[in-house]
């Protein structure tokens, strides 16, 4: 089934829906690792939150609009990394540079974006903005593993695969994450998150987490 508009998409979310992936056993581990998590690095958290307060202003953490389990919409916590008025700097930047437009228009990514800030720049390459959704964790809008959050926007590139990405919530990390993240074609990305729910194991999760840190330290793909 091939999503194309709104009423489409209505459909799907209205449609039974299947337990979700890896059931309380997922659930679970994701409530534990979470309370760890949090109590661990709460105190990073708080310096980060200080120290964008002083750089660039208020927010330090923002909520954007996701597509999550059942095709339900949830707010992403991130540590915000991009400017105030950044809607209004992409969409000038896009009509003036075309190369830009393509791109964007591929992966809703750009190589260079003009809308991230000097401390953003370090946050998203060592991943560090996306420290907040372990909270997005522990209340049960995301994963630690899984498929990358999409917005609305994105629903129509996966196609009849937006099937499986809505069975399970979207992932901290995933598949993607340690394949190379934006250096992957997007339909490669959406048979990665088709996979990984097609043949879900706690082992699975276990070895993509394994996996995680090296691949973080690489910074392959990440801009």
């Amino acid at each position: 089934m091939t999503i194309h508009n709104s009423a489409d998409y209505q459909a799907t979310t209205n449609d039974s829906i299947e337990e979700t992936l890896g059931g309380r056993q997922k659930r679970s581990v994701d409530i534990i690792f979470a309370i760890i998590s949090i109590t661990a690095l709460t105190p990073i958290m708080l310096l980060l939150t200080v120290l964008i307060l002083i750089l660039d202003g208020g927010p330090a953490v923002i909520s954007h609009e996701r597509i999550g389990r059942g095709g339900s919409k949830f707010g992403c916590l991130k540590f915000r990394t991009m400017i105030k008025n950044g809607e209004d700097v992409l969409r000038a930047y896009l009509e003036e540079n075309p190369d830009a437009q393509k791109e964007w228009a591929q992966s809703q990514k750009l190589t260079n974006d003009p809308r991230v800030t000097k401390i953003g720049r370090v946050l998203r390459k060592t991943s560090i903005d996306e420290l907040p959704q372990i909270f997005n964790i522990l209340i049960g809008d995301m994963s630690f593993v899984g498929p990358r959050p999409i917005v609305y926007e994105e629903i129509k590139k996966y196609g009849p695969a937006f099937l499986d990405y809505r069975k399970t919530r979207p992932g901290l990390t995933g598949a993607w994450q340690i394949s190379g993240r934006n250096d992957i074609a997007y339909a490669d990305r959406v048979e990665l998150d088709k996979s990984y729910v097609n043949n879900w194991s706690l082992g699975l999760d276990m070895r993509i987490i394994l996996k995680t840190l090296p691949a973080v330290i690489k910074a392959k793909g990440v801009y």
